[in-house]
């Protein structure tokens, strides 16, 4: 989510892409204000952003609200089905916040047009970068809660009777939001508006000149962006998409395990239960690899590059010049294959997760979100003792 500021904090950081303007109209060219035209090749922004993304939002704001509507069912509340919503939430909100600006920009065809009021210089920025950058790196440290969480569970379950109980996931998912918050926010403060007046197509005009908050140029721009982008690459990219690689292998090993064990119980007739349990924690295992592995396959290319272009900017080539341009190309797209990917998620639900599909067809087909089949194991193992007292080691997810 992370684009066009990238390039800051390099050795020329003040002939960088914040602009300043002579106060006198007409005194200085059309191209001296904020321009969206300028912040991402139009031959891809256009159909991406603005013929793509209004369809990627329904589509997703709609499969996210199943998700959150079938996982808020009193039967389907479970500790991990509780990181599942957070993140179906999140997802949902990283393209919600973006659309409206995007949709005026791109859709309507607004890009070229002078920004203005202040406001809505500051929307523009707020709308399309600060917002949906916080609630993508919310997403992606559930993502790493739900894959801890799961490993516990598998590979540890004495440990989760302590750690993994619903109060205890239900905090951690909201300090993850503040934590999120708090990375993000001084990315609002770093830039100031200031209202001035061009020449634009033989017209004078209001526009929005761009340059660093007060406090950044106190401690340099030199210093602030590394800091920032440095500190995200490492805890918002490459390291919780290493330990995501780690823990996946993990849970595959322990899945496979799981499966041999199987096998044996079901050549033993007193041990029919115990191989259902076991049948039932392998498919929902199963499941969780496969959502981490999505989120894998479009998070490691972001975050490869980006870990390039910040040393690139730290005094060592990698890109050239041209380079820069073409690297706008490979942000749009990868950021698009996040946001395409998140609608995956209920087609693995659906697909993964008997229950998930049972609870979906009974909430919106029969108007009741409650099983069916209340005397199925499945169904009774979620019900059979108190919520708030229940532990990943004894909980049947989705």
């Amino acid at each position: 989510m992370d684009n066009q500021r990238l390039a800051d904090f390099s050795s020329n950081v003040s002939e960088s892409n914040f602009l300043l303007v002579n106060k006198t109209c007409g005194s200085g060219n059309a191209t001296d204000f904020l321009n969206v035209s300028n912040l991402y090749p139009l031959d891809l922004a256009m159909p991406l952003y603005g013929y793509a993304m209004p369809v990627l939002l329904l589509v997703t704001t709609v499969a996210n609200t199943i998700i959150v509507a079938v996982l808020w069912q009193h039967h389907m509340r479970s500790p991990t089905n509780a990181v599942l919503m957070a993140m179906a939430l999140s997802d949902m909100l990283t393209v919600l916040f973006p659309e409206p600006v995007f949709f005026y920009m791109y859709t309507l065809n607004n890009h070229a047009k002078p920004l203005y009021p202040q406001a809505a210089c500051y929307a523009w920025g707020f709308l399309h970068e600060d917002i949906p950058n916080l609630f993508h790196t919310a997403s992606i440290w559930l993502t790493v809660a739900l894959a801890v969480q799961r490993y516990i569970y598998v590979c540890h379950p004495p440990v989760a009777r302590t750690w993994c109980t619903l109060p205890r996931v239900i905090k951690a998912i909201i300090w993850i939001f503040i934590f999120a918050t708090i990375h993000q926010a001084p990315k609002f403060f770093d830039t100031v508006y200031d209202s001035t007046e061009v020449e634009w197509q033989g017209e004078c005009v209001c526009v929005c000149s761009e340059r660093f908050s007060d406090w950044v140029t106190q401690i340099t721009p030199n210093i602030y962006f590394p800091i920032y982008f440095w500190f995200r690459v490492v805890f918002v990219h490459l390291g919780p998409c290493t330990l995501l690689v780690v823990l996946n292998l993990l849970l595959f090993s322990a899945l496979k395990e799981a499966q041999k064990r199987r096998k044996k119980l079901l050549h033993d007739k007193n041990s029919k239960r115990e191989c259902k349990k076991l049948s039932d924690s392998n498919c929902t295992t199963l499941m969780l690899i496969a959502v981490v592995s999505v989120f894998l396959v479009t998070e490691i290319p972001l975050a490869v590059i980006t870990l390039l272009h910040i040393i690139s900017n730290m005094g060592i080539v990698i890109f050239s010049n041209d380079s820069y341009y073409m690297l706008m190309y490979f942000f749009i797209i990868s950021n698009s294959f996040i946001i395409f990917s998140y609608p995956i998620n209920f087609a693995i639900y659906c697909g993964m997760s008997r229950q998930f599909r049972e609870t979906f067809h009974d909430l919106f087909f029969h108007g009741r979100g409650t099983p069916r089949r209340r005397d199925s194991t499945r169904y009774s193992t979620i019900n059979s003792r108190p919520r708030t007292n229940r532990s990943c080691a004894s909980e049947t997810v989705i």
